[in-house]
């Protein structure tokens, strides 16, 4: 091919880039873009303490529990057709979820998101495979992809903090349109349909087993840790974990399985996907959290609340921008563990935070605690597909990126309802919420006093239950993680 007929299409694949990363960035900001909205949606819709956190981590269940399957689906039926239909359904979803009257239908609206996010993410990965044939330039396209995706978390609560300055809760969503709507009209015209020949057919017996186990046992949780271990919640625990545990054994016994298990046997896979979700969980579960003390605790405004979000968001994004080039001096051992020690001293600052002040602690521990989460983002996909043999790469990101999304989720259904436990027990047990407390008729001072004391002691044991986490996950990379990365990618 001579330079000029070359030039052409390099344009092309730049452009089909830009055009992919509106999407991604939105399914990745929509994961965290509530944290600052959550007091504006309790007083609008009044949700239980449940539906609080359903409404905050049902759309990230829903994208990690199906990304797997439409990866399978977007190789058989084509992936530019999985991705286009994803964005229309995103805009729905969106939208629903812009003007829901209730929070049974935020709910809802929000599960429809996840299913669309769930299509986007595989599908836009496979097409940059199209875009660009030369594995430099397709590495360093996989590198912005990457950072814009880690972007979009960390920037969801900024922009949902500036939009809610001037605008209603709903307009979170609706800033949605615009993105999906440019890339449905550019789209057709710079990408190309992608298919691949894949063994197999999609077990849809296991994608719902694991969903619907994922489901239950986080229903079960969480509506333990808000009202109490009632029957219901007990069986719904149950019968979830039950619905995980056949899935895991069942998936050994199939040719083609949903998760390849097997996998796991690698120790240094196994760091490498649990690093893709316990960053993700502490991150999630302490920015919800840390964004409800800012506004209910402190009284902030939400836009102050969203400027002192930003630091973090900043060297969060740059971290994961350098790690790769900074990979390539220390080697990956030593990044992730120092992913997991700045963590974890991230989170421990937030320990002298208190009801009357600790502004000053948020931004800081935002600030440590990013550069962990940049490395994470940067470096936890390489290091799981370069940990196996080339033949099951595949499987292994997927499944690297499937801990990201779940992780997310799960952060704040088990930190968050550690949190929920300990406002029961502690606070004036007025209300389950710190929110549906404030807003009981004649509350006395001291009572409001009280129930901020302990939203401020969950916050603490979370973050601290998080660092201790990321501790002993690097303890265990330290014992684990080879000093020499025989088997992991060059650059």
């Amino acid at each position: 091919m001579t330079q000029r007929s070359a030039r052409p299409a390099d344009t092309r694949a730049w452009l089909g880039l830009l055009a992919v990363l509106g999407p991604v960035l939105l399914v990745s900001m929509d994961g965290s873009v509530l944290f600052l909205a959550m007091p504006r949606v309790s007083r609008a819709l009044a949700p239980s303490a449940d539906q609080a956190l359903w409404i905050l981590d049902v759309y990230g269940f829903a994208v990690g529990s199906l990304l797997i399957a439409f990866g399978n689906i977007g190789d058989r039926y084509g992936r530019l057709r999985l991705l286009m239909t994803g964005a229309v359904l995103f805009g729905i979803g969106s939208a629903g979820a812009a003007f829901a009257p209730s929070a049974e239908l935020l709910i809802a609206a929000r599960a429809v998101m996840g299913l669309a996010g769930a299509t986007l993410l595989p599908s836009a990965l496979a097409v940059l495979g199209e875009l660009f044939a030369d594995p430099k330039r397709r590495a360093r396209a996989i590198g912005v992809f990457a950072a814009a995706f880690a972007a979009g978390f960390a920037i969801g609560p900024v922009v949902g903090g500036v939009l809610l300055e001037r605008f209603w809760w709903g307009s979170v969503f609706l800033v949605n349109l615009p993105v999906i709507a440019v890339f449905l009209c550019v789209a057709p015209g710079l990408l190309r349909e992608v298919r691949a020949t894949r063994p197999g057919r999609v077990d849809v017996v296991s994608v719902v087993t694991s969903a619907s186990g994922l489901l239950l046992a986080v229903y079960g949780l969480k509506h333990t840790a808000a009202e109490g271990a009632t029957a219901s919640a007990v069986l719904a625990g149950v019968a979830g974990a039950a619905l995980l545990t056949w899935f895991g054994v069942s998936q050994r016994r199939l040719d083609h399985p949903l998760i390849d298990f097997s996998l796991f046997r690698d120790r240094v896979f196994t760091v490498a996907v649990i690093t893709g979700l316990l960053p993700l969980a502490a991150w999630s579960a302490v920015a919800y959290l840390a964004g409800v003390y800012l506004q209910s605790v402190l009284g902030l405004p939400v836009l102050r609340a969203a400027l002192l979000a930003l630091p973090g968001a900043v060297v969060l994004t740059v971290t994961c921008v350098v790690t790769p080039a900074l990979v390539d001096r220390v080697g990956t051992r030593a990044a992730l563990l120092a992913c997991h020690f700045s963590i974890a001293t991230g989170l421990l600052l937030l320990l002298p935070a208190a009801a009357t002040g600790g502004t000053g602690w948020y931004v800081a521990s935002t600030a440590v605690a990013g550069v962990g989460y940049g490395i994470s983002f940067a470096v936890v996909a390489d290091t799981a597909v370069g940990a196996v043999p080339p033949e099951r790469a595949g499987s292994a990101g997927a499944l690297a990126e499937t801990g990201n999304e779940i992780g997310n989720a799960l952060g704040i259904a088990l930190l968050g309802s550690l949190a929920a436990v300990l406002f029961r027990l502690h606070g004036p047990g007025l209300a389950p919420t710190l929110d549906e407390t404030l807003r009981v008729p004649g509350l006395a001072e001291a009572a409001a006093s009280d129930a901020r004391s302990a939203f401020v002691t969950g916050l603490r044991v979370a973050a601290a239950a998080a660092a201790a986490l990321h501790v002993a996950l690097g303890l265990a990379a330290l014992r684990w993680l080879p000093r020499q990365e025989r088997h992991w990618p060059t650059r």
